[in-house]
């Protein structure tokens, strides 16, 4: 794609952190043939997951709570061919979007924060709101957090507008099942890297900071198709609705979580569509060249 015009290149001047416009003024992607994969999780591996997690916490509420008990049952499944961003979309790419349209940026209310009832305090939630429609400064190539299903939607659309020109592209979020493939390959690993949970290549409280982290700074995680930050950094959500109305499926795992079976690509749980977290970000999807 040539250089970026206008809003958006102005929006990625003010973002910082991006040293030339027209060197990706769209995220990253990679591609992911059409096929079949291993999807969802058995016995066994929910009940590693529920180890793990009882080793780093000290109890055991994830299997009581069943956390795992939901996963889609360790099957064959197959998606089409489609490109996948390589992380989660950051802070800066973002901006282009608000810069460009005025759409709110990133914040939640206290009083809206108080309604989600969370174990995160609401003073947790300031180290990730915007100021003056721009993210918080040295954070430009963190994932965009505090964002609702409606507000990634929003920029998946913006985005195609934006680079529809020049490549034809339509972004949207990704189901559930090309997430997850996406996230582990085709031969059903139980985290993007193998089978053995390593703290050492994902950003969870395990070995992390307790915060987000710039994306693709675990290059250890990578899956088999070089999807990064899949494990961990911040739940994702998809396009896939759960069983009640208004809330869709999220993917991933986070910086809060350790053990870490809720960051294994097979895990999900569901989340309200309006919900701002600091937890939750997303990455897209689009067809792949010719596949329209």
């Amino acid at each position: 794609m040539g250089p970026c015009r206008g809003a958006l290149a102005l929006a990625l001047a003010l973002a910082g952190g991006v040293a030339a416009c027209a060197a990706q003024p769209m995220p990253e992607a990679v591609a992911i043939p059409a096929g079949p994969f291993i999807a969802g999780s058995d016995e066994a591996e929910r009940e590693a997951a529920y180890r793990l997690d009882e080793a780093a916490y000290g109890h055991g509420v994830t299997r009581q709570q069943r956390w795992y008990a939901g996963e889609r049952r360790r099957a064959m499944a197959e998606t089409g061919a489609y490109v996948i961003t390589r992380t989660p979309i950051t802070n800066a790419q973002y901006a282009a979007f608000v810069a460009a349209t005025g759409h709110p940026a990133p914040d939640v209310d206290p009083a809206t924060w108080k309604s989600y009832r969370l174990a995160h305090p609401y003073a947790r939630t300031r180290r990730y709101a915007w100021v003056d429609g721009l993210p918080p400064r040295g954070m430009e190539r963190y994932p965009v957090v505090l964002v609702s299903h409606g507000d990634a939607l929003a920029y998946a659309a913006w985005l195609g507008r934006e680079t529809g020109p020049e490549i034809g592209r339509r972004w949207r979020l990704p189901t559930e099942l090309e997430w997850e493939r996406a996230a582990r390959g085709d031969g059903g690993r139980r985290f993007p890297w193998g089978d053995q949970f390593d703290a050492g290549r994902l950003n969870s409280h395990d070995a992390g900071p307790f915060a987000t982290t710039p994306v693709g700074a675990f290059p250890g995680g990578a899956s088999p198709f070089g999807v990064l930050d899949a494990a961990g950094q911040v739940f994702e959500w998809t396009a896939t609705p759960a069983g009640r109305p208004g809330r869709y499926i999220v993917k991933g795992g986070s910086w809060d979580d350790k053990g870490c079976g809720v960051c294994r690509p097979a895990a999900r749980h569901s989340r309200p569509a309006g919900l701002k977290h600091i937890l939750i970000g997303f990455r897209l999807v689009a067809a792949a060249p010719g596949a329209d």
